[in-house]
């Protein structure tokens, strides 16, 4: 009955255990249920406030992107319509154009129609006026051509053969230079001279017979010569031979060319040396322009102005310490292009830089300024590139090095001034000196031209006669000998002779 009964109490309290399971897990399931369905309700909610953000910020950058769609088709349609202005201002010139030139043509048609009468008209009276003459004439147009021909044959004949000897004579010089083009290339390959210019030259006599002619009647001839060249004419007892004295290169050369030809004509009079003076200059001329010709041509520069190579052909007669300067420029061109060639830098600027470095010394005497200053206007001139003018301007260091080519010019003017023997100190003293003492002569008023001579102990001055009288002509001596002694120093004494002759010259025909 106990076992029973515990039996029951078993069976009663598994029975109470399982109904109260039960409910609690039904209690449980309801609370997990309400748990979730709250997660769902606030992850619902969550989401659709998120959705609406979300359809919030599409909408705003829907209404900018529409609004800038909206401000870019309004952009286009006003480059659109302004575009359409263009096209409707460009087509409004085109027809007004077209109609201008539709004008221009009527008109141009309505000119050359009017032109062209005109024409007719005048042909018609030409042809008229013709037969008029011919009738007048009795001559047809082919027989007044012929005399009028023969008549302008006739009266200008001499011309015509001067014309034509004009013509053979510049074909000879021409041939002439060809020539002397074809000796000098085979002469090509350059020797640097080493020599110093003297001041003295010397004309070879074929006898001593003619240095009394040459001397001349209380020596009238000697005296001519000198007066004419400014150079002093030393004959002594050397046989069959004369030295001309003079610092000056080219007087010497004036005076030794008139010479050779007085000597080779064999009539020594005043009349004479005049002229022999005079086609001495002519020839000097030739000469400089030769001589600044072979220079280019040895160092292979071309396309020069005439007018430049002329000066430069007159430093051939020019010295610096007693070495010659055309001699010397082209010593200078030839080391610069070979140091050039040396270093990589420019072969060409470095070769004529060192060929015009001293050009400004070639009219130095008849212009203010030092010569690296006359050459750079001189350069500038005849449109000689900026490169150059750089490269020779700074030789004596008066302007700042700009290129390299500038520095190797520097550097090859010195090596051709430092070698042993180019150059003299005290020959460049003594040639300054004269030069000194003309250029104070020639301060004076009314002078035609001066020449020291006799080594700086004489200077004779030419005055002109019509701003000079022989009373003036005293006093301008006693002038110039004080303007010496206070402007000079000199050793003994300098005999101021001042000339004053009246020519009158006429020609008999």
């Amino acid at each position: 009955m106990e076992v029973f009964k515990l039996i029951l109490i078993i069976l009663s309290s598994i029975g109470i255990g399982s109904v109260l399971g039960y409910f609690a897990r039904q209690t449980i399931a309801r609370r997990q249920a309400e748990t979730a369905e709250a997660k769902v309700a606030k992850l619902l909610g969550e989401a659709k406030s998120e959705a609406k953000e979300i359809l919030i910020r599409a909408k705003d950058k829907a209404v900018n992107i529409l609004e800038e769609v909206k401000k870019e088709e309004k952009e286009q349609r006003r480059e659109i319509l302004r575009s359409e202005r263009r096209l409707l201002k460009k087509e409004e010139n085109i027809d007004r154009q077209f109609k201008n030139l539709e004008d221009s043509k009527t008109l141009l048609q309505k000119k050359a129609e009017e032109i062209r009468r005109i024409k007719e008209e005048i042909n018609i009276v030409k042809q008229n006026q013709l037969d008029t003459l011919q009738k007048i004439s009795k001559l047809s147009l082919e027989e007044a051509k012929k005399e009028l021909f023969k008549n302008v044959e006739k009266r200008h004949k001499e011309e015509l053969v001067y014309q034509i000897k004009k013509l053979e004579q510049e074909g000879k010089e021409e041939l002439h230079k060809k020539a002397q083009n074809i000796m000098v290339s085979a002469m090509q390959r350059y020797t640097s001279s080493h020599i110093t210019e003297a001041v003295t030259s010397t004309v070879i006599l074929p006898s001593d017979e003619l240095k009394g002619r040459i001397i001349g009647r209380e020596g009238r001839n000697i005296k001519t010569l000198e007066n004419l060249t400014g150079v002093d004419i030393i004959i002594d007892d050397t046989p069959e031979a004369i030295t001309i004295s003079g610092f000056d290169p080219m007087r010497r050369q004036i005076a030794k060319l008139a010479l050779e030809k007085l000597i080779e004509d064999g009539r020594i009079h005043p009349a004479k040396i005049e002229e022999s003076v005079d086609k001495a200059k002519e020839s000097i001329s030739h000469k400089i322009q030769e001589a600044g010709e072979a220079a280019c041509y040895e160092l292979g520069i071309t396309g020069l102005d005439p007018k430049l190579i002329k000066l430069l052909g007159r430093l051939r007669f020019r010295t610096s310490y007693g070495q010659n300067v055309l001699l010397h420029s082209i010593e200078v061109a030839y080391l610069a292009s070979a140091i050039a060639s040396e270093v990589g830098a420019d072969v060409n600027v470095c070769k004529k830089a060192g060929l015009f470095h001293d050009i400004g010394k070639a009219i130095d005497h008849q212009v203010q300024g030092s010569h690296v200053e006359i050459g750079r206007n001189i350069l500038a001139k005849f449109g000689i590139s900026e490169e150059i003018i750089k490269a020779m301007q700074s030789h004596h260091e008066e302007y700042p090095y700009e290129s390299t080519e500038a520095v190797i010019v520097q550097v090859a003017d010195a090596i051709s001034g430092a070698r042993p023997g180019a150059r003299k100190d005290t020959l460049e003293n003594y040639l300054k000196r004269l030069e000194d003492l003309e250029e104070i002569a020639n301060s004076f008023e009314g002078i035609d031209k001066s020449y020291a001579i006799q080594a700086g102990r004489e200077i004779r001055v030419f005055v002109s006669p019509q701003k000079i009288d022989d009373l003036e002509a005293i006093k301008l001596s006693r002038r110039i000998a004080d303007k010496i002694e206070e402007k000079l120093e000199y050793p003994g004494e300098i005999k101021v002779h001042v000339i004053r002759e009246t020519r009158a010259v006429e020609y008999a025909r």
